[in-house]
């Protein structure tokens, strides 16, 4: 017999200002807890020394992680120009200092400007890639490095916010980019552009996806619904799980549509886009979830929701 699983059946997104301190993990099982939700995931990792958005699915809603995994993000991040450390990051030691006093506004812009665009990217030891089955920050803080592969990613935008000029100078960035984007490694890339040596010293992600700063919510706040027991004013922060696939086309059903959809078949849409993947909804707005037009026209169901909000 199956074990039935402990926790409430809420389902939506919350989006978390994460702390700093905290690992995305730990963030999600602090609100879990709080919630009392029987199920409930993450949409990509954040850094312990980073802060910001950070997408927690619950419920149904688990089903649309992986779009948001695959979503652009958009960081707001302060390189310290001057000193390199083994992480790339404020966490580590210190690998290498340099006099940094030299450096120019128009330096940095320079030193920046190649990296716009499509480019590849070494990604750091000290990220979660898995090389044989092992995630790579693991094996770093044993001292072990191993080669890896470059990966392709697109900076957007990657533009210079503030400059403040030293023998340790700081330079304050914001980053468009694609998923798979290592910030650390844009600092580092940067520091050896210019002679330096740089790492990361604050990262905060200001958008992933659709979902921005300005509809997050933080601990405190939750703790303090919780502590009221105001269950009913946390499950109202929770945002519908169709906000995952803003970007996706949306195709609206008949009951009669939606019904046979539901029974796994593909059914005749009108209006409905050539090919690619469609977000589902019935006339009266409920959503259905995700589903993928064939050849032939028709919609196919691939990812369809259990219960809606």
């Amino acid at each position: 017999m199956a074990r039935r699983r402990r926790g409430r059946p809420i389902d939506g997104i919350l989006i978390l200002d994460k702390p700093a301190g905290l690992s995305s993990n730990k963030a999600l099982q602090r609100v879990r807890h709080l919630f009392n939700a029987a199920k409930a995931g993450h949409t990509g990792s954040l850094d312990p020394l980073a802060t910001g958005v950070l997408p927690l699915c619950f419920g149904e809603a688990t089903k649309l992680s992986q779009y948001l995994l695959d979503a652009d993000k958009i960081y707001e991040s302060t390189f310290t120009l001057g000193v390199a450390t083994t992480t790339g990051d404020a966490e580590g030691e210190e690998r290498s200092r340099a006099d940094a006093s030299a450096i120019t506004r128009d330096q940095v812009e320079a030193a920046m400007a190649p990296f716009c665009g499509s480019i590849e990217q070494i990604p750091s030891m000290y990220s979660a890639i898995k090389h044989e089955g092992r995630p790579l920050y693991e094996l770093a803080r044993k001292g072990i490095e191993v080669p890896r592969k470059a990966r392709r990613i697109t900076l957007y935008s990657y533009s210079l916010l503030a400059f403040r000029p030293g023998p340790v100078a700081e330079v304050d960035v914001r980053v468009h980019c694609s998923k798979g984007t290592y910030i650390r490694s844009l600092a580092e890339d940067l520091g050896e552009s210019l002679g330096c040596g740089a790492h990361v010293s604050r990262l905060r992600r200001v958008k992933s996806g659709p979902f921005s700063l300005d509809e997050s919510v933080s601990l405190p706040v939750l703790e303090s619904l919780q502590g009221s027991g105001d269950l009913s004013a946390m499950d109202a922060l929770l945002l519908p799980s169709q906000r995952a696939l803003l970007g996706m086309p949306k195709v609206t059903l008949s009951e009669s549509a939606g019904f046979y959809l539901r029974q796994g078949q593909a059914v005749l849409v009108p209006n409905a886009p050539c090919d690619g993947m469609v977000r589902c909804s019935l006339e009266d707005g409920e959503f259905l979830g995700i589903g993928e037009i064939l050849d032939d026209g028709r919609v196919a169901p691939r990812r369809l929701m259990v219960t809606t909000r």
